[in-house]
């Protein structure tokens, strides 16, 4: 700001300069008065442009956080200004202000950033103790082996070491497989053959790795197929496009068994979350040739989850076969998580299914209304901001230790952010961007401060929504689904990859072990122990696991 008369009146008394000229002088003829509506007006522009550079920093990155930091200079912006009533007579609001204030705890937090020392720079952390070692000597070059003193060579008395994480190319191997045969020496007897390798598909030619990766990398790593076959060719091998889709579809059909498995385990948990991500999909018939279809995420307990392709975003199902959110949740009782959508205000009137609301959901809108410069929301945003302090604090603790501590804590900051929503609802436009966040939190702040009440709820939806975020990676890559069933078969691939990351698996590894145990079929009983929770237990107490024989399932 290079003149001030940018940011006053035009009035006959107002000077006009430099800034710093400007305060000078209205310091030297004591006019106080004139003196703090200049600060007030720095102080609120600063913020104005605090904000417009968070915008541009934050381009390309979804991030709704904000910074302690950045919320006292809202917060302080907004005290200066002294925004407190609305301008149509309404009573003041400062009282409001100050209790959402002081139950954010901004203020105490500034005091123990003021107090905290200065973090030391991270140290190089050293490469994970299971990575494999490959010695790498390196010898004293022959020209300087010998001494300069005396021309002996120099004995060796130990070495430097130093560890480098280093690369080894993949490569594409031909495996041989040598089934023996044997046969009796005395008599005529049986000949008897050795069990046939490890295979996807019967008579195939692709071993179980090679299709796990194949996966693995479309769905998980957003590689599309066509992609994957110039790598390929670049490791000496020349797979059709066509091969290596057959490939993907004979996997995912061996894995519907686990799809549904999956679904039942999401449907019994204790607390089940909800939430949808678009999949466009190739029709003819449509405009443009594609349609959007929806991938309905579920997670159950954390530790399993299931993806269901749905032709439309509609709540009920549009095709036979197809099951949309209205029929899962009449399949389902108890806790469930998701966002407010009318979508699913019918089946949350039944008394057994319980609606927990996301608090992300509640906090974006907030956000929002920050984003398009009303300082006021950054009250309620301080306010949450305090609420997930304490959510990480709690993590891991038993369910009935962070009720003690969500009641103790987390609900007089809960019960702030209600409070000052309802004083400020009636004078704020419902249209506006704080309008919109205020009646989403007084309309749904039953739903909102569930989590208050049980420790196994989560305050938000978000362990769908960063599931979610694989699925848009993947999908901005391979751009649509060919047809219905090809949006299907990518929903039953998402289901497995989401298991196995949330139980943190390596989800080639377990594919590769898995897919020719379902290709060699399992009995009904035994497919629950093949889901990757299951797997991974079983793995980690080393119990010998028999590979069961039994009809195919279906």
């Amino acid at each position: 700001m290079s003149d001030a008369a940018s940011t006053t009146a035009r009035e006959p008394s107002e000077k006009r300069g430099p800034v710093l000229e400007v305060l000078g002088e209205l310091l030297t003829e004591r006019r106080d008065g004139e003196v703090l509506a200049l600060v007030s007006k720095l102080v609120a522009r600063n913020s104005e442009l605090e904000r417009r550079l968070m915008q541009l920093l934050s381009r390309g990155h979804k991030n709704e956080g904000v910074s302690a930091a950045q919320l006292r200079l809202f917060l302080d912006a907004l005290a200066a200004t002294g925004v407190d009533a609305s301008d149509d007579g309404a009573p003041d609001l400062g009282d409001a202000n100050a209790k959402l204030r002081g139950a954010s705890g901004i203020d105490d937090a500034a005091e123990t950033a003021a107090e905290k020392p200065a973090k030391q720079p991270p140290l190089r952390k050293p490469p994970s103790a299971k990575l494999p070692r490959v010695d790498n000597p390196i010898a004293v070059p022959p020209a300087e082996r010998a001494c300069p003193t005396c021309g002996t060579e120099r004995a060796c008395i130990g070495h430097d070491v130093t560890e480098v994480i280093e690369l080894e190319p993949a490569r594409v191997v031909v495996r041989v497989d040598r089934r023996e045969k044997l046969a009796c020496g005395t008599c005529e007897g049986e000949l008897v053959r050795a069990p046939v390798g490890d295979k996807v598909v019967s008579g195939g030619r692709l071993g179980s790795t090679l299709v796990a990766a194949l996966v693995v990398d479309k769905y998980d790593d957003g590689l599309p197929l066509h992609r994957q076959k110039r790598r390929f060719e670049r490791m000496g091998v020349d797979l059709a496009v066509s091969t290596l889709a057959d490939q993907v579809t004979w996997a995912t059909d061996l894995m519907r068994p686990l799809w549904r498995t999956a679904i039942e385990q999401v449907l019994a948990a204790t607390v089940m979350h909800l939430d949808a991500t678009g999949l466009p999909v190739l029709d003819r018939d449509a405009v443009a040739g594609k349609r959007l279809g929806a991938l309905w995420g579920y997670v159950g307990d954390e530790n399993v989850a299931a993806y269901l392709y749905a032709s439309t975003a509609k709540k009920s199902a549009q095709r036979p076969g197809e099951l949309g959110p209205e029929e899962m949740l009449a399949r389902r009782a108890g806790y469930t998580v998701a966002d407010a959508s009318n979508l699913f205000d019918q089946s949350f009137e039944r008394p057994d299914l319980i609606e927990c609301g996301c608090n992300m959901h509640g906090r974006r809108y907030w956000t929002k209304a920050l984003d398009a410069g009303d300082s006021r929301a950054a009250l309620p945003i301080a306010a949450y901001k305090k609420l997930y302090e304490i959510e990480a604090k709690i993590r891991g603790l038993a369910p009935d230790d962070k009720r003690v501590v969500r009641q103790a804590e987390s609900k007089p900051v809960f019960d702030e952010i209600v409070s000052w929503a309802e004083a400020y609802k009636p004078h704020e436009p419902p249209k506006s961007g704080l309008g919109t966040a205020i009646r989403y939190m007084t309309n749904h702040k039953v739903a909102l401060g569930r989590f208050l009440d049980d420790g196994v709820i989560p305050i938000d939806n978000g362990i769908v929504e960063r599931l979610h975020v694989r699925a848009a990676l993947t999908r901005k890559n391979y751009l649509f689904a060919g047809s219905d069933t090809g949006g299907e078969r990518a929903a039953i691939a998402y289901t497995i990859l989401a298991c196995c990351r949330l139980v943190g698996l390596n989800p080639v590894e377990y594919l590769t072990d898995v897919l020719p145990r379902l290709a060699r079929g399992l009995r009904l009983r035994d497919v629950p122990a093949m889901l990757p929770a299951a797997w991974k237990l079983r793995r980690q107490v080393a119990v010998p696991c028999d590979d069961p024989v039994a009809a195919p399932v279906s």
